[in-house]
């Protein structure tokens, strides 16, 4: 059986918006990927980690930089044929006062990563959804800003630019969902199915 990589944050983990865990494997975007690859012969490898980003390290959390954990996750996991990478979100938060161009750089090191392993793989690079207009109030999560918000709007266009530079498939999440109101930050059910319906069709296509 082929095997496809999903390596993101939270939103690929499947964080529920009212904090209470995880959305079990049939609400998750993966698990409902998983079951419509399943026919065409793939099976979906879960990869997402609560606060990951692409190259920062997070100084209360161990692990979350993604580039540190990608290049063994790959090796764990081969052989593989294609990888869907979901990252940025964590990237806009104010401590690491990062501009869309910078964190492209850093989605950019990934790609360079899977690359380097093995350049036949197929690469699925999507841009995170939009961070809801209110996420940085008190209520929902103060780790980010004001500044977060226009940053995660700017890296649809930039991600697109950096997919087409390395010939891979793009999809930008922000187009088919967007944060639950419960929380600004996270799919809710609805926006996990809508996920997974996009990147199903893309991936049959690479």
């Amino acid at each position: 059986m082929k095997s496809v990589l999903c390596f993101g944050d939270s939103n690929t983990y499947g964080y529920k918006p009212d904090g209470t865990g995880r959305f079990d494997e049939a609400t998750r975007w993966t698990g409902i990927l998983s079951l419509r690859l399943a026919p065409e012969g793939y099976r979906v490898l879960e990869e997402g980690l609560v606060g990951r980003t692409t190259v920062f390290e997070d100084s209360i959390r161990a692990g979350r930089n993604g580039s540190a954990l990608l290049p063994v996750i790959l090796e764990t996991h081969n052989p593989i044929e294609k990888v869907v990478i979901m990252l940025g979100t964590n990237d806009c938060k104010a401590v690491y006062n990062a501009s869309a161009k910078v964190i492209t750089r850093g989605a950019e090191i990934l790609l360079k990563q899977v690359k380097s392993f093995d350049n036949n793989l197929k690469v699925l690079l999507v841009s995170p959804i939009f961070l809801g207009e209110k996420v940085y109030l008190e209520e929902f999560d103060p780790e980010f800003n004001q500044k977060s918000l226009e940053t995660s709007r700017e890296l649809k266009a930039y991600f697109k630019r950096l997919a087409e530079e390395y010939d891979c498939s793009f999809l930008a999440a922000s187009d088919v969902a967007e944060p639950s109101e419960i929380d600004q930050e996270h799919l809710d059910e609805s926006g996990h199915v809508a996920l997974a319906n996009a990147i199903y069709e893309k991936l049959i296509k690479i």
